[in-house]
């Protein structure tokens, strides 16, 4: 299939997602892939869906993120992801077990206070408890813990999982993959763009940039100069133990995300920087963060203290100059979209809809303007450039 009528650039979760709601509105859709799918930040995040309102900084982060203005579409999300493995036919160890997000201070428990109601106006369901109310619902808990905001439709899907499943439910409508196929070049052909991979080529009258930290490249083939920020975090799992836990564990104050998966090991991410991020090849890992994680995540949850770290890893984020999503047309480029950054795993489902909806000349179905990539073009954004 030479001439799609949708060519996806990225087949991490949000291009597999975009196009799979894209076949299923009928277009012909080719996905083109620099590597193996999800091997890059799609198959290495910690596969948390958040449902209630996080912690609005990572660590290292400058920016917050405006996180009353993503709970409309995180509840949203709720819904997608739990009609998920019936609509794509395929278990993707999808967990919903609920989360705590807790506080050790009271200015700390004040953020909880506030978020609570800002959950309440988007319609999603949570409850500020005392530590003490906290510790009886899951005794794990350490004393420290002041308060916390209890989200029943808080979870984990495997990150291994949910990306093939959206790529196998895209070929059984007729996408063609094509993985280990970088784009070398996106040029345009009357209303057409002609997206080239070595002597390969494909023409179509839209393209969907959703190649995560390789957006402002990948974009810049096409002549279109789009300001990204991406950087690369950590994770960091434990030997495998009986079940202990079901429920996500994050913190409101800083990088902290616990959870046991399907296998029995714990998870323990939050955002934590790895030491470089490495475009090229893998990112490197970094001491320090692993010594700071490890010991905030021991601080909340002591029997972490007794187990024996695994392994720890690292993975590039799609991040944005205002740790804000992007997603929509690029202003002057007609049929050129772009879609990553903040929340993608939890997201990816809506974004694959929302993509779906612009392109087949739908609106939304919630508003998505603000987050357009128009914020985040350079003011010669339409200077061609070499590939």
């Amino acid at each position: 299939m030479t001439q799609p009528d949708v060519v996806v650039i990225g087949a991490g979760i949000l291009g597999a997602s975009a196009a799979f709601h894209l076949a299923e509105r009928g277009y012909r859709v080719v996905v083109l892939e620099r590597g193996a799918p999800n091997r890059e930040g799609s198959g290495t995040t910690a596969g948390n869906l958040h449902i209630q309102a996080i912690h609005t900084r990572r660590p290292g982060q400058e920016v917050p993120v405006d996180s009353a203005r993503l709970l409309p579409l995180q509840r949203r999300a709720s819904d997608h992801w739990s009609q998920i493995e019936e609509r794509l036919g395929a278990d993707v160890e999808l967990r919903r077990g609920g989360g705590f997000m807790v506080a050790e201070t009271a200015a700390q428990e004040e953020e909880l206070r506030e978020k609570h109601e800002w959950e309440r106006e988007a319609g999603i369901p949570t409850e500020v408890l005392t530590g003490d109310e906290a510790r009886k619902e899951l005794p794990l808990l350490s004393d420290r813990v002041r308060a916390a905001s209890w989200c029943p439709l808080d979870g984990y899907a495997n990150p291994l999982l949910i990306t093939p499943a959206y790529l196998a439910a895209a070929r059984r409508l007729g996408v063609d993959v094509h993985a280990f196929t970088p784009v070398t070049g996106i040029r345009r052909v009357g209303a057409d763009y002609k997206v080239l991979s070595g002597d390969r080529s494909w023409t179509a009258p839209v393209v969907v940039n959703t190649a995560g930290p390789w957006i402002t490249e990948t974009s810049a083939l096409a002549g279109i100069r789009i300001q990204m920020s991406p950087v690369a975090i950590q994770m960091h799992v434990t030997v495998r133990v009986p079940p202990v836990m079901r429920h996500l564990v994050q913190h409101i104050g800083e990088g902290m995300s616990v959870k046991q998966v399907s296998a029995g090991n714990l998870l323990i991410g939050g955002g934590w920087p790895a030491a470089k991020l490495d475009m090229e090849g893998r990112s490197t890992v970094s001491v320090p963060s692993m010594a700071g994680n490890l010991a905030q995540a021991g601080r909340i949850l002591p029997f972490l203290g007794d187990l024996r770290l695994l392994r720890m890893w690292a993975g590039p984020l799609a991040a944005t100059p205002d740790e804000m999503p992007v997603i929509g047309e690029v202003p002057g480029h007609r049929g050129f979209f772009v879609a990553g950054g903040t929340y993608a795993f939890t997201l990816a489902p809506v974004w694959g809809d929302t993509l779906a909806r612009q392109i087949s000349g739908e609106a939304p179905a919630d508003p998505v303007d603000d987050l357009g990539p128009g914020r985040l073009l350079h003011d010669d954004a339409t200077t061609p450039v070499s590939p």
